[in-house]
């Protein structure tokens, strides 16, 4: 029991943070000025060289280690919900219904709506009761499937940010009760979400009928959308984009290289600006959600937009992003602040102040300074077990007890039929 418990502690202390085991370190300068919380915006170069999920990063303010908390900005709190229409019917010529909306603050919202090839306005209305309240007038909007002359469909909402428990519809043109089977929505975060550019390309390929561009993503880096620049013309456009993703298996000495299946996904881009059957439409939909791609390798991206056949988009750049991350911690006011990480060793940090953290709209925001090799860095020691730090020598050493036991069983034998 003691022998186990001593070798548990010596387990501990090997993979217990210092400094002299950082490869890279990343000055702060900004961060001893101001006292209270602060947030440094983690760049894809930290995420690069870190360990995956951040574990190995660790603050130190004068040598001395920081309690930090790690924030990825989110894009919706708690996913689509599709809500049923309430009231729905007809009335003066128009179809009309209701929507109890969740609480808390939305934005878009999609109208699901069945058929094609139609044009309708939409003037939506918000209280805070389904009945006998004051409403307010939330806007007016144009929905459309323009299926007929290839420009697609959209049927969201850009409603200014809200949070009234009821919508109340009216709707005029082509469309039916039976039409409308319900509102989605997603309920907005707290803060709007930033975004980091990874990667961004201009160079653009044309194959047959597709434009083609292609990107290395290295690992530890994750996609969470893609967004195009488009040229001024066309002015009307919808084209589908397909997007696949190849991992690339990290190469080990004496082990088999395992071919991954490209992950694969699709969307479309979409630009719709004038007049159709004398109602104005403005609808652009220029970013394209990524798909989810194990981030702990290396990817190869490869973004085709579909022309069909007519002339190519005017494509200017098509641009990688992640979500924004960032690393929050109370600031001292005073002292010298530095990032260390690049020690696969370590296991994230688990801190008091991470439980009770709670984010201040005031919170100082800076970056990171360059990038610096560590000077005080030297490689870990290896605290694995002798046998598996020289395999070589445990197979040698088996080989020459089995042929020991064979030479004392074939001597044995011989001294058996001389006998």
């Amino acid at each position: 029991m003691k022998l186990s418990a001593g070798l548990a502690l010596l387990a501990v202390v090997a993979t217990s943070p210092e400094i002299r085991y950082f490869q890279y370190q990343r000055p702060l300068p900004e961060a001893g000025q101001r006292a209270g919380q602060s947030c440094l915006i983690l760049d894809p170069g930290i995420l690069q060289h870190a360990a995956p999920e951040l574990a190995d990063l660790r603050l130190y303010r004068d040598g001395v280690e920081t309690p930090f908390v790690l924030r990825t900005a989110a894009v919706a709190e708690g996913g689509e919900k599709s809500i049923p229409p309430l009231n729905l019917g007809r009335r003066d010529g128009q179809t009309v219904f209701d929507a109890s909306l969740p609480e808390g603050q939305y934005s878009d919202l999609k109208l699901d709506v069945t058929g094609q090839n139609f044009i309708a306005t939409v003037k939506v209305t918000g209280s805070q009761t389904e009945a006998g309240s004051a409403e307010t007038t939330v806007g007016s909007y144009t929905i459309f499937d323009l299926t007929s002359q290839k420009l697609g469909r959209s049927t969201v909402l850009h409603l200014p940010v809200s949070d009234f428990r009821f919508l109340h519809f009216h709707i005029r043109g082509p469309l039916e009760p039976q039409s409308i089977t319900g509102v989605s929505v997603e309920r907005l975060p707290a803060t709007q979400p930033s975004y980091q550019a990874i990667a961004e390309s201009a160079h653009f390929q044309q194959k047959g009928h597709a434009t083609v561009v292609e990107f290395s993503v290295p690992a530890h880096l994750a996609v969470d959308r893609i967004v195009f620049k488009v040229g001024a013309s066309p002015v009307q456009f919808n084209r589908q984009v397909s997007l696949s993703v190849e991992s690339i298996p990290a190469t080990k000495e004496g082990e088999a290289i395992q071919s991954q299946r490209p992950v694969v996904a699709s969307g479309n881009l979409l630009r719709v600006h004038g007049m159709q059957n004398g109602q104005r439409i403005d609808e652009e939909h220029l970013a394209i959600d990524a798909p989810w791609v194990d981030s702990s390798l290396s990817q190869r991206w490869t973004i085709t937009v579909e022309n069909g056949d007519d002339a190519p988009l005017t494509l200017d750049s098509a641009r990688l992003e992640m979500l924004e991350r960032s690393l929050c911690f109370e600031g001292a006011g005073s002292g010298s602040y530095t990032l260390y990480y690049g020690d696969p060793a370590l296991t994230a940090p688990r801190y008091d102040y991470a439980a009770f953290f709670t984010p201040q709209a005031n919170a100082a925001k800076f970056a990171a300074g360059p990038e610096q090799a560590n000077p005080a860095y030297q490689p870990r020691p290896d605290a694995r077990p002798f046998t598996e730090r020289h395999p070589v020598l445990l197979w040698a050493t088996l080989l020459l007890v089995i042929a020991l036991l064979a030479l004392v069983a074939l001597r044995t034998a011989k001294g058996i039929k001389a006998e």
